[in-house]
């Protein structure tokens, strides 16, 4: 029943952006989009989240993944040389804005805006939290953006929206969670249920992953205000924090497809991502056995290798590994069609906990929510054990924060390889871990500097008369003060 609904969901939603992306050009948020005569938030709903997830699965993720250096250009393709280069254009970035702005933010407004109804309040409550979500996604992908002006008014066009700091962004967040977990009821039989892509309707595992959210906002001021960070999270005491997934997971049935995998049958099954040699040497030698899981074996030697990042130009004498199946990459296999993707994992909501308590912000065991980690990460993809925690995790260090911090990042960087890319990035910028990334061999860059943020759109940059500035790929967002 879900997968029916998931696939008449997906469907009408290319029908929406259809209509929205004819009736406008690429997001102006300014603009506002085709209205419905009072929509009904059970369309809204799985629309809203179906688009996010277009956004972090597909646009989000290649970026992720070929600066996080889990992936890097194939010798043979050509679509992603200008990310491998950090070589990007304004225009690179207007359809994933669009899509959060637009096609996420705007319906979950409305959804809010009918919360004073029984039946839409459990509706509104998972609609602050995906906006809190949206909006972290997508100030921490470009720094200051517009919260106020952005949907104040979803019944009437906005001029010009104005740019908030980013500082005042997260103090927005972290409003929109707390309203979100106080309209959120785990009791409640009157909620979503298929039409909830993520949960299903599941109440109590909103309340988790509202909690898990704002764990993961106030880590990510660990560095640029740690007092503010560890009063924040020490609210979270006693807290229920997600044990499973939030995520979507896909069927291969009329387009109902992950969206990156759609987008390679879109260039025609062409391979243009193989595994980097930076992620895949590191697990190598570690012998962690998820990389056969992440990875696809090579030919040659029936292992996994990958080739050093940014060296699509050169020829190998040997053939290279390429992203597998589970993370929805490998254009020769149907199969692709079915990885999830990934909100919040379980790995990640054990990792933030681990380093709340390291930090001293949280009680609890450090290296035993360190274990549930990467736990989590094995089991959701069916990975046998072996020694491999035991030995990671006596390894442990017994005290310093810093390197218990790194020890916990860098086992996170491994769990989300080719599934959450974006938010891997994200976390090397917040924390420089892992330690091991390299500049890319093709990088334009100025010497020694690496990709930072993402570029505003063409659309704000042209037609948005309150737009502050552009800014360059590798100028830092305020939370990053490595």
């Amino acid at each position: 029943m879900k997968k029916n609904f998931v696939r008449s969901v997906l469907g009408a939603l290319s029908v929406l952006l259809f209509i929205q992306t004819g009736c406008h050009k690429f997001l102006d948020i300014n603009e506002a989009p085709t209205k419905l005569i009072d929509p009904d938030p059970s369309y809204l709903l799985p629309t809203s989240q179906a688009n996010i997830s277009m956004v972090i699965g597909n646009h989000f993720q290649v970026y992720g993944g070929i600066w996080a250096q889990y992936w890097t250009q194939d010798i043979s393709g050509i679509q992603y040389r200008n990310i491998e280069q950090v070589n990007l254009t304004p225009s690179d970035f207007d359809r994933p804005w669009q899509l959060l702005y637009v096609g996420a933010l705007r319906n979950l407004q409305v959804i809010i805006n009918k919360a004073n109804t029984k039946r839409v309040k459990q509706y509104a409550g998972i609609a602050e939290l995906l906006k809190a979500y949206t909006y972290q996604v997508l100030t921490d992908a470009f720094g200051d953006i517009p919260v106020r002006d952005a949907v104040r008014a979803v019944d009437e066009d906005i001029l010009a929206a104005a740019y908030d700091p980013q500082k005042m962004v997260y103090d927005s967040i972290f409003a929109m969670i707390d309203r979100g977990l106080n309209l959120i009821d785990p009791e409640s039989t009157v909620r979503p249920g298929n039409d909830d892509l993520i949960f299903g309707g599941n109440m109590a595992a909103w309340e988790a992953f509202g909690n898990t959210l704002k764990l993961r906002a106030y880590m990510r001021l660990a560095k640029i205000d740690a007092a503010f960070a560890a009063r924040g999270i020490s609210t979270l005491d006693g807290a229920r924090f997600l044990t499973s997934d939030a995520k979507i997971t896909y069927v291969n049935t009329n387009g109902n497809n992950n969206p990156l995998f759609a987008e390679i049958l879109g260039l025609g099954r062409t391979q243009n991502l193989v595994a980097s040699s930076t992620a895949v040497d590191r697990m190598n030698g570690l012998n962690d056995p998820r990389v056969y899981k992440f990875y696809r074996t090579d030919p040659d030697t029936m292992g996994i290798a990958g080739i050093p990042q940014g060296t699509y130009r050169m020829q190998w004498n040997y053939l290279f590994s390429t992203p597998n199946v589970a993370v929805g990459a490998y254009g020769q296999n149907d199969s692709s069609a079915l990885a999830p993707v990934k909100f919040i994992s379980a790995a990640e909501s054990y990792f933030l906990q681990a380093e709340a308590v390291a930090r001293g912000w949280l009680p609890g065991d450090a290296k035993g929510l360190y274990r549930q980690g990467i736990t989590a990460s094995f089991t959701a993809y069916n990975v046998a054990q072996r020694n491999y925690i035991s030995n990671v995790v006596d390894a442990f260090p017994a005290t310093g924060t810093e390197a218990q911090v790194k020890a916990i990042i860098t086992q996170k960087y491994f769990a989300m390889c080719g599934n959450q890319n974006f938010e891997a990035w994200t976390e090397w910028r917040r924390t420089g871990y892992p330690s091991f990334l390299v500049r890319s061999q093709a990088s334009v860059l100025p010497a020694g500097r690496m990709p930072q943020r993402l570029l505003y759109p063409t659309s704000e940059i042209t037609r948005n008369p309150k737009f502050p500035g552009a800014k360059r790929v590798y100028d830092k967002v305020w939370w990053d003060a490595n």
